[in-house]
């Protein structure tokens, strides 16, 4: 009878490990199986410029941008003074997103007659916390037509449909450090089809790095500069710098800022920029980029 017993009670031991074993392995098993749950950063920029240029931000999928960036200036010692400015510039433009990381857009400015098209893909995604990239990065490609010669008369030939044409890239770079401070690095490459002169490249290279801070509610601070390594040699250019007042709403952004450069268009601003950043001559120029954007899905919009 003790045999017996003492057998029985083996088995019920002997059962009972193997189902502990056979348990743990299987929760193991399980959780090596459950993919690990990534969250992406968002919002690194409220906005798909900085104020100048792009920001990496791509827009949802199925979500259209409207939008209307204008420039106002002076011109010393005018008598066309009308109310309050004598020029303004504005482009015009319109965008698509055709999935989360990829967007087409087009535009045209007014002033100097620039058509311009281009697409956004975004090719990485800044990981909040856990193992994953420690930065967002979105390349752009640009291809412009200047239909006018005001102002482009000192940069392009105007002989042919090509040499009106200039292209620029960029590989933008941002890390949102924290919920209220991001930082941009935009690596750039600018081709001309055509110079003037003979002495000008029709190559550039630029860096561009932006900022935004939030200060509070639905406000924050912008501000970019851009760095030409090899400038034009026929006049004298500067480099491109803004900053500004960001009113960030869900459907409607606004972006107050003030610059050096009257120009909208990428190469434009870059290149072409003739004024310095004072207070002297007129070379302070007041920018609004005014965005608005359309669901095309109801369930995009947050």
């Amino acid at each position: 009878m003790r045999t017996r017993h003492f057998t029985f009670l083996h088995l019920v031991l002997v059962l009972g490990f193997s189902n502990t074993v056979v348990g743990q392995d299987l929760l193991n098993t399980l959780e090596k199986e459950r993919p690990e749950t990534t969250n992406h950063v968002q919002a690194t920029f409220k906005t798909t410029r900085i104020s100048l240029g792009h920001s990496v931000e791509t827009r949802k999928k199925g979500t259209m941008e409207l939008s209307a960036n204008t420039r106002f200036w002076n011109i010393p010692e005018s008598d066309t003074q009308a109310f309050l400015v004598d020029r303004v510039s504005t482009r015009f433009g319109i965008s698509h997103a055709f999935s989360d990381r990829f967007t087409l857009g087009a535009g045209v400015t007014t002033f100097d007659g620039i058509f311009d098209s281009y697409f956004k893909y975004k090719l990485l995604k800044q990981v909040d916390e856990g193992k994953g990239w420690p930065f967002t990065i979105t390349l752009l490609q640009n291809a412009n037509l200047r239909t006018s010669g005001r102002l482009g008369r000192n940069f392009n030939n105007d002989t042919s449909f090509s040499d009106k044409l200039s292209f620029t890239s960029q590989l933008l770079i941002a890390r949102k450090f924290t919920r209220n401070f991001s930082l941009q690095l935009s690596p750039t490459f600018i081709h001309r089809n055509s110079t003037r002169f003979e002495e000008d490249p029709t190559n550039h290279f630029a860096l561009g790095i932006g900022g935004r801070y939030k200060v509070g509610g639905h406000v924050s601070i912008s501000s970019e500069y851009y760095y030409l390594a090899n400038p034009v040699e026929s006049i004298p250019t500067y480099d491109a710098f803004s900053i500004g007042v960001n009113w960030e709403l869900t459907d409607l952004m606004l972006q107050f800022h003030v610059s050096n450069t009257l120009h909208i268009a990428e190469d434009a601003f870059i290149t072409q920029n003739r004024r310095n950043f004072n207070t002297k001559n007129g070379s302070l120029f007041f920018g609004l980029n005014a965005v608005f954007l359309l669901h095309f899905k109801n369930q995009l919009k947050k």
